[in-house]
Parts: C-alpha cells; sequence; structure tokens
C-alpha cells in the first residue's frame, strides 16, 4: 500500500511517517521545502513536492497513491492564507482522491468541532469533515484533543528554565494524547473495515488541567514554577484588538480559543467503540505521567552531564 502523508514534518506526522514505515508501507511525503524534510528522506520515505498554498501542486502528487493521510494544519506564519490551507486546498485534494481512485482518506480534526464554528479554523475543519461525508471516498475522521508533545513548550521548558508560566484561573481539563499512540492507531485504521466512514475520538485516558500538569512536572522537575495568572477578559479583550489588523489575525485566532476555558464544556470521549473496532485497551495508551518521566529524566541526566563537563574544563583552566 502506497500512503501519501501530508503535513509529515510536524509533530504528529512525523510519527505518522515513522510507524508507516515501520509497519513496511511505501510512504511519500507531501512537502514544499526538502531540506526540511530531509530527515524523512533519510528514514526512508520519498518526498513529492506539494505546497497547499499553491493548489495547483497537488492533483500530480497523487499518482500510484492507495491512501491519503492528512495530518496538515496551518502554519502560524501562514494564516493569511488559512481558507487556502484549510479548505480550498482540501477540497481540491478529495476531488483529486476521487479521481485517482484513492482507496482511503485519513483526516485529523479537532475534538467537538462543530460546537465552536465561530473560529474560523474550527469551520474549516467542519467544512472538510462534510465535503469527506459527501465524497465517494472511504474516509476516517480522527478527533484530536491534544497531544502530550505541546505540553513540553507550555509547561515544562518554562519550569526547567525558571521562566513565567501564564495561566487563567478558568482551567478546562484536557485528555491529551501521545501522537505516538496517535500513529498507531492511525496506520492500524487503513487494515480495519469498520474503521471505514467513521469518525472517533483519540484521547487520553485522564483529562488534566493545567494547575495538575503543573504540579506533575513540579514532582517529576524536583523544582518549583513560577505562575502568573491572567484574567480571562485580558485574554478576551487582546482578541478584540488583535482582530482589527490582517498582520494580527493570526494572533487573535489562538486567542478565540479562550472560548474552551469559558464554557467549561465537559469532554465527552467515550472510546467504548474504538476500543471494541480497534481490539485494545486502556493499557495500550501511555499515560502522561509515563510521558514526562521519560522527558525530565532525560532532560535533568544531560544537565547534570553538562555541569559535570563544566566542571571539568573549569578545574583544567585552572592549571
Amino acid at each position: 500500500m502506497s500512503l501519501l502523508i501530508l503535513g509529515s514534518t510536524g509533530t504528529l506526522g512525523r510519527q505518522i511517517v515513522r510507524k508507516a514505515l515501520d509497519e513496511g508501507f511505501q510512504v511519500k511525503c507531501f512537502v514544499r521545502n526538502f531540506r526540511k524534510a530531509s530527515f524523512l528522506k533519510q528514514w526512508g520515505a520519498e518526498l513529492i513536492y506539494g505546497d497547499l498554498k499553491l493548489p495547483e501542486t497537488i492533483p500530480g502528487t497523487l499518482y500510484g497513491i492507495t491512501a491519503i493521510i492528512d495530518a496538515s494544519t496551518v502554519r502560524h506564519s501562514d494564516f493569511y492564507a488559512v481558507n487556502t490551507i484549510e479548505l480550498e486546498s482540501k477540497k481540491i485534494l478529495i476531488k483529486a482522491a476521487m479521481l485517482a481512485q484513492v482507496k482511503r482518506y485519513i483526516f485529523f480534526s479537532f475534538f467537538n468541532v462543530q460546537n465552536y464554528q465561530a473560529i474560523s479554523l474550527m469551520n474549516l475543519k467542519v467544512q472538510v469533515e462534510e465535503q469527506l461525508k459527501e465524497s465517494n471516498l472511504d474516509y476516517t475522521i480522527f478527533s484530536i484533543c491534544g497531544f502530550f508533545q505541546g505540553l513540553i513548550q507550555q509547561y515544562a521548558l518554562p519550569i526547567l528554565d525558571k521562566q513565567s508560566i501564564w495561566v487563567t484561573q478558568e482551567s478546562q481539563a484536557i485528555p491529551y494524547i501521545d501522537t505516538q499512540d496517535v500513529a498507531k492507531f492511525t496506520i492500524k485504521s487503513l487494515s480495519l473495515r469498520a474503521a471505514k466512514n467513521r469518525l472517533f475520538v483519540l484521547a487520553g485516558n485522564y483529562a488534566w488541567t493545567s494547575f495538575e500538569i503543573i504540579e506533575l512536572c513540579e514532582k517529576l522537575s524536583g523544582q518549583k514554577s513560577k505562575i502568573s495568572p491572567i484574567p480571562i477578559f485580558v485574554l478576551q479583550f487582546l482578541r478584540q484588538i488583535t482582530k482589527m489588523f490582517q498582520w494580527s489575525w493570526n494572533i487573535s485566532e489562538r486567542l478565540a480559543f479562550t472560548n474552551l476555558l469559558i464554557e467549561k464544556k465537559y469532554f465527552d470521549t467515550s472510546t467504548d467503540d474504538f476500543f471494541y473496532i480497534f481490539q485494545i485497551g486502556k493499557n495500550d495508551f501511555n499515560s502522561l505521567e509515563n510521558y514526562l518521566q521519560e522527558y525530565f529524566t532525560s532532560i535533568l541526566k544531560k544537565m547534570k552531564e553538562l555541569n559535570e563537563q563544566k566542571k571539568d574544563t573549569n578545574y583544567l583552566d585552572s592549571f
């Protein structure tokens, strides 16, 4: 089976590429910068030029493709072209996939996306979901709540660097998941007939608030955090200001996600059907505790080695 993977250099996409290669799939990566994607070629993937900002580059990438895995999403630097990247190009991709008789199309969306269509990115995801459902393609949609990997930059690094962590008092609990688990289930879905034309929620076994994550990071790192609370109304005010200027639309869009904190909607992530179809259990998911434990153990070990090297250098320099 030949796979075309979009978003292959991203946090999730690269894990999907690695898992697909490990499972023996022929992997082609849709990329616009061959230099930045060179590590994928070293792994054994084939690089094919394509740019979602240039829809005319899409059809030619589908030659000989059996399945498409779309793990792409707009980058902050490309937010001016969000409609082209997230909707128009995806429509062309779906139509081209139909003409190329692609057997499966896997798409990643956000959890509960239909309830937040006032946020433009969410609205575009909904429209792509509808396009897939109305097509004659066999599709699988995975609805994501959040990734472990994003928590490193948000919480772990600031604690290690003794920098402030900005949080609001309105802390929504989110069931984050490891991208390696997502990649594992994504590749497995390709061989499951029951996964065709279905939407599955991919979520961790436990929903974490910001304060619980900070407490866990403090425990595992042995360091105290510097928490800087920020009122929710400040974020709302900043969103209104940043909406006024085109150059700050990407900031405004990110601030729009503060609605998730205000509404306090419960993450109804019932996954019994998913467990049954994929023949897995809760123990098949990595836990945030294990993920952060491995991260801090590795980082703290490297920091200790660097400190020892620095001491040795200073000792030699003293002679």
